[in-house]
């Protein structure tokens, strides 16, 4: 039997772009005097670089599925064991929860709220990407070292060819970013988002 190559042509109608997390929380006042660095790797790198790969990806046809931090109750009672620890709470509905201006989801994208780290793991997105006929699942956004790490492990193990575009990505050091990026390689290919667009069709 063949063994199975990572680097797979993609299919438009097979693939999908999953925004992780590229929300207001990550971007607003409050984040930039707390992160500077990283909010700045934001602005700079990864906001033209998810720009690119959603215009691509629409003007193919594939779809551009988003998943973000934001409870399904207004006092967050619904958030998992994890964020209810760490504090982490966005109310159902709180300006947070909005994309960043630049890359906000068309109206009949597909936004999926979640309370914990992996997408997979707190939403339907497994059921959502089948029934949508997705193999093929290329991840952006925020932190990369930890929910578009868990996107990347998760949905290999679930069985969909995974991608990141490693420019379209950030987390609070250089040094966190790219050892995330070796450390979950093995799951998925990394490149790119000029890489990946190349790859299409």
């Amino acid at each position: 039997m063949e063994h199975p190559k990572r680097d797979r042509v993609l299919d438009p109608k097979r693939t999908a772009v999953l925004v992780v997390d590229a929300q207001m929380t990550e971007f607003d006042d409050a984040k930039r005097a707390e992160k500077p660095y990283y909010v700045g790797q934001i602005e700079s790198r990864a906001l033209p670089a998810i720009q690119r790969l959603i215009a691509h990806a629409r003007s193919v046809g594939s779809e551009v599925v988003y998943t973000v931090i934001e409870s399904l109750t207004k006092d967050g009672r619904d958030r998992s064991l994890d964020h209810k620890l760490s504090g982490i709470h966005v109310p159902k509905g709180d300006p947070g929860a909005k994309m960043i201006p630049g890359i906000e989801p068309g109206e009949d994208d597909i936004v999926l709220p979640k309370t914990s780290s992996g997408v997979f793991n707190s939403t339907n997105c497994t059921y959502v990407l089948r029934n949508l006929g997705v193999e093929n699942v290329i991840v952006v956004g925020f932190l990369t070292d930890q929910c578009v790490d868990m996107a990347v492990r998760d949905g290999a193990d679930l069985g969909f060819y995974m991608i990141c575009a490693s420019d379209g990505c950030a987390t609070y050091t250089e040094e966190r970013h790219e050892g995330a990026l070796k450390a979950f390689g093995g799951y998925c290919r990394v490149q790119t988002v000029d890489e990946v667009i190349a790859s299409f069709a």
